[in-house]
């Protein structure tokens, strides 16, 4: 991982470090948003250079959060794992240095304890699991996973149940017992509390950071890119419902605008981190 692609945060007592995957992953607007042009996006200047290019197509970040609280290593998703089966061929089989970034970072994998995952999308819990001589066994073999309840029963009964990264990077957590499955604003500890934010998926969930006094949330897919700030209307071509996620998407701009709560965005590429705040009618991020 490249120097420039390491993010850290102190919120209070608690360290947040961004553990990066792929970046920049650099994409047509159209790909991830229905109403996406490159047109549209030229408009929003703020985004230069961090998250959008000049010709207009935007800039995505696949990566992780490592929360360091006194007494916690807490890894927020797990991005897309090695070895994994992807339906896009770009995803499938990516092999990268994230177990090394993460012990860069702070934590080797037997040091996390709990593993928090905003939802169950493939590109949320790849390093879940690894394959270890034929089989899918827990990278974090002293760590509890946390699923949210709904979140979980939704995947194991809806139509992802028989899907690879259900089959790779779930099930055998399940099987091997280190699966907890809490409730949508479930306290992890007295810094870290899980946020109902649904929407993007049916039990999806953000992550609240709170110590001496500092906030800091870490959006999960709620918003997948910071032009959703200035498009709070804007819907996505992978959320499972577009009326909750776009509500769910306003009443969170809404609740954090301004400079009290440091909003930490899952898939924020480059300046990853910064604060909500408004622009006319909308809102734009202030790194």
């Amino acid at each position: 991982m490249a120097a420039e692609s390491v993010g850290r945060w102190s919120i209070g007592r608690v360290r947040v470090t961004r553990i990066v995957e792929i970046w920049p992953f650099v994409d047509p607007p159209g790909n991830l948003f229905l109403e996406g042009t490159p047109e549209a996006v030229r408009q929003h200047t703020w985004l230069l250079p961090d998250h959008a290019t000049q010709s207009g197509e935007i800039v995505l970040a696949f990566q992780a959060f490592l929360i360091t609280t006194p007494n916690r290593q807490i890894l927020v998703d797990t991005c897309l794992g090695r070895d994994k089966t992807r339906e896009h061929a770009v995803f499938a089989n990516v092999q990268s240095s994230f177990l090394e970034d993460l012990e860069r970072a702070g934590a080797r994998a037997d040091q996390v304890d709990t593993v928090l995952c905003t939802h169950l999308h493939h590109d949320h819990v790849g390093w879940n699991t690894r394959l270890v001589n034929g089989r899918w066994l827990p990278t974090f073999p002293n760590a509890r996973y946390l699923f949210g309840e709904e979140e979980f029963s939704q995947q194991r009964d809806g139509h992802d149940s028989d899907s690879p990264h259900i089959r790779e990077s779930v099930t055998p957590l399940i099987d091997a017992g280190c699966v907890d499955l809490v409730v949508g604003d479930h306290r992890v500890c007295a810094e870290v509390q899980l946020e109902p934010t649904p929407g993007h998926s049916p039990g999806h969930v953000s992550v609240h950071i709170e110590s001496e006094g500092e906030h800091a949330v870490i959006t999960g897919d709620l918003m997948h890119h910071p032009i959703q700030c200035a498009e709070p209307h804007w819907r996505t071509h992978f959320c499972s419902d577009h009326e909750q996620a776009r509500t769910t998407r306003l009443n969170f701009l809404r609740k954090y605008e301004g400079r009290k709560v440091f909003v930490i965005g899952s898939h924020f590429g480059g300046k990853t981190g910064g604060w909500i705040i408004k622009d006319g009618a909308v809102w734009r991020m202030q790194w």
